[in-house]
């Protein structure tokens, strides 16, 4: 069995890899591809984004593709199921991180911190302002996976009232109420918080019309830590300019980096987090951890590993 590992992984956490499984060979190419390397390889350890049709014909071996992120939109679909290449990820290596990122923007716009610090920078004394309490708000997730039931467990000791939304309408964890896509508007109205963590689907796409931010309350804040797909960027300038939301909060965009030319940047009432809600000093250990147990179950020929990813369906 051999494993190619294009991303970088620290020394201390290499070397107990490398001990746990002795049969195995190991390559670590994090910075250069190693074609003599890639050719023989069984399994890659990758983040994703470096997996192209180009880099499969040099790995004809390949009979597992570990993702050690979420998304897996990027991969070349096709070319991976014609050659039927299992594809397993780290659904949920990201909830702690992400749970912690975005429950920071949500008390930082209730509790009015970016302007304390505006207030510092200015050096003036001002107590005009308003300050809400996250206590007893209604938040909608989209999404309500692991990460968006993380999230829904720290809410609720916030005495906030979760509902969840998801395709099926099938209860999720940490959920007061979960419904339908197709109940979405009768709810947006009730929501205090809107927050997406939808995969990018066909289903999901331009899910988000200028219509949902009609029915929302003009206090509400909306936050997209999923997939851009689901809303285009002018719908939120929209939205925002004629004042039917009060805050938008965003990690993905369909541009990335975003344009200097983009009119988020101008507005008020936006935070931009350049795609890094769910970075963590523990991110490549928490992988290798779900990496590991599956490797060994994958040498024992099994394929149903842990967090399988059915590309016909995008997640």
């Amino acid at each position: 069995m051999h494993v190619y590992a294009s991303f970088f992984i620290r020394p201390d956490l290499r070397e107990p890899l490398v001990s746990a499984f002795p049969n195995v060979q190991f390559t670590f190419a994090p910075h250069d591809v190693n074609e003599e390397a890639l050719a023989t390889a069984d399994v890659l350890l990758t983040y994703g984004e470096d997996v192209t049709e180009e880099l499969l014909k040099k790995a004809p071996n390949i009979q597992w593709i570990f993702v050690a992120s979420a998304g897996v939109e990027k991969l070349p679909a096709r070319t991976i199921l014609a050659r039927d290449i299992v594809v397993s990820n780290v659904k949920g290596i990201h909830k702690k991180p992400m749970a912690e990122s975005i429950i920071g923007h949500i008390l930082a716009l209730k509790r009015a911190i970016p302007w304390m610090y505006e207030q510092k920078k200015k050096g003036e004394w001002s107590q005009d302002v308003r300050q809400d309490e996250l206590n007893g708000s209604t938040a909608l997730i989209l999404g309500p996976g692991a990460i968006g039931g993380e999230i829904g467990r720290l809410l609720q000791k916030f005495d906030v009232t979760t509902i969840g939304c998801n395709r099926s309408g099938e209860r999720a964890k940490y959920m007061d109420e979960t419904i339908t896509f197709a109940q979405l508007k009768d709810y947006l109205p009730k929501a205090d918080i809107v927050l997406s963590l939808l995969p990018k689907t066909p289903e999901t796409d331009r899910l988000f019309s200028y219509d949902y931010f009609v029915c929302m309350k003009e206090t509400a804040i909306f936050m997209n830590f999923g997939r851009s797909n689901i809303v285009e960027e002018s719908v939120l300038v929209g939205a925002l300019k004629e004042g039917q939301i009060a805050h938008v909060v965003l990690d993905v965009f369909d541009e990335e980096p975003l344009p200097k030319t983009s009119e988020l940047w101008q507005l008020d009432g936006v935070v931009i987090s350049p795609h890094i809600s769910s970075r963590s000093s523990l991110y490549v250990e928490r992988s290798l951890a779900i990496f590991k147990p599956s490797l060994r179950r994958f040498m024992q020929g099994y394929r149903n590993l842990e967090n399988i990813v059915d590309l016909e369906r995008g997640y």
